[in-house]
């Protein structure tokens, strides 16, 4: 493969993990264009700032725009490696969508020539990375595509490597972290191999696209059964009026367990939507992960419900949601529970409600009407007498018990272990998650 200097890239979506890794192989030297559909993403990166809160990130994208290896456009041009990060969501039934993947595959054809590269990222059913490779067959007879090519040698190299990075530290793992890349041929895999190579320290492992494909789906369904495993838990540490966080500390001395947190749900682009394209793909084979999902997601009902019942007892009080993203310290609202709870007291308690996200300037456009208000988390110790807790932000942990003390809390965190706590069948003064 060509130096580093001389290598054009094209990163085809610009969000949590396409802008991060343009950014990254961007800083090798590469000539990289990143393309979104969003003209505003496109005029965000082009004048050097970024659109998504991600540690060091706006400054590394500053750094490689203002050199000149990194430009963002909505319109594709011919290079030597395409990689595919765009969302794979699921529709109402569960069912994968991969519809923006064989859009994304459509438009690297209209420039793809012998000797490019062609790797899909995005979290995607197995066999996805052969749809991608059919769909170029059709769309470019003229090319000799792996595992189409009649035993003639192919033209072009396609792979699936999937990001395996935490939100927080993106810029850190996708240099660190282990990479899985699975080739449609062996030959395949190793000219991803050598593309990898050129920005990771971690091991690059090469195998098939389906191993490949199915390794990020099992990473993701299995840290969803462990999370369910300790919902589950807390609310039945609930109903034996029992501190489920002080059960699971003293579990986890034991030398071979090792308890997860439970949350009000679980959120984001990988675990809560990952496990159903395996459910989808083989639903006999399948109920563990099916339960676990559901476990989780049924989690966000029983928060609702929890908190709804605060609220009512307290009508006098205004009520303080701590958090709106997925996880803590980041600005990612997808899927996430706290957002969905949030949404749900609302809906019923108007303009009660006050939210508290310090990693967002405005709510999101679905709480217009209800009445709900964005506060700082001072407004909220000084104005609000119920605080549910949502997401454990740094900035909520900062808390101490005397600012809190006097104030009605449902922890989903467990961010305050010191905080009064009430019988389970009183007004509750703190709630276990």
């Amino acid at each position: 493969m060509m130096s580093h200097a001389d290598l054009k890239v094209v990163v085809i979506g610009l969000g949590y993990i396409g802008l991060p890794t343009a950014a990254v192989i961007a800083r090798t030297g590469a000539s990289v264009l990143g393309i979104d559909v969003s003209a505003h993403v496109v005029e965000t990166v082009n004048s050097g700032k970024v659109h998504i809160e991600e540690v060091d990130l706006d400054g590394l994208v500053s750094g490689v725009v203002a050199r000149g290896a990194l430009r963002a456009a909505t319109q594709i041009e011919p290079a030597d490696v395409f990689v595919i990060a765009v969302p794979t969501p699921f529709a109402d039934d569960h069912a994968p969508d991969i519809g923006y993947v064989l859009d994304a595959a459509k438009t690297i054809a209209m420039v793809l020539k012998a000797g490019d590269v062609v790797v899909l990222e995005s979290t995607s059913p197995v066999g996805t990375t052969e749809q991608v490779r059919d769909l170029l067959a059709e769309l470019r007879p003229d090319l000799k595509v792996p595992g189409k090519s009649n035993g003639d040698s192919p033209d072009v190299a396609i792979a699936y490597c999937p990001e395996r990075v935490l939100p927080g530290r993106i810029l850190v793992e996708l240099i660190d972290n282990d990479r899985v890349i699975g080739g449609i041929t062996p030959r395949c895999a190793r000219k991803a191999l050598q593309f990898y190579r050129r920005f990771v320290r971690g091991a690059c492992v090469t195998t098939t696209s389906r191993a490949a494909e199915m390794t990020k789906l099992t990473e993701n369904a299995f840290r969803d059964v462990n999370i369910a495993f300790a919902n589950e838990l807390s609310r039945v540490a609930d109903t034996m009026d029992v501190d489920v966080w002080e059960v699971i500390r003293l579990a986890n001395r034991h030398p071979r367990v090792n308890i997860l947190s439970p949350g009000p749900g679980v959120g984001g682009h990988c675990i809560a939507v990952d496990p159903w394209f395996l459910v989808h793909a083989d639903p006999a084979n399948t109920p563990l992960i099916r339960t676990a999902r559901e476990v989780n997601d049924a989690k966000i009902d029983y928060v609702v419900e929890r908190a709804e019942a605060l609220v009512a007892a307290n009508p006098g009080e205004r009520v303080a949601c701590l958090g709106l993203a997925f996880k803590a310290n980041i600005d990612d609202f997808r899927e996430s529970p706290a957002l969905k709870v949030a949404l749900a007291l609302a809906a019923r308690f108007g303009d009660r409600l006050h939210v508290v996200e310090p990693y967002t300037d405005a709510l999101p456009a679905s709480f217009d009407g209800s009445g709900a208000t964005l506060i700082d988390v001072d407004s909220a110790i000084e104005t609000c007498g119920i605080m549910i807790v949502l997401v454990d932000h740094d900035v909520f942990k900062s808390v101490p018990l005397d600012e809190r003390a006097d104030k009605h809390v449902y922890d989903t965190r467990g961010i305050w272990p010191d905080q009064p706590r009430a019988p389970a069948r009183g007004a509750p003064l703190r709630l276990a998650s």
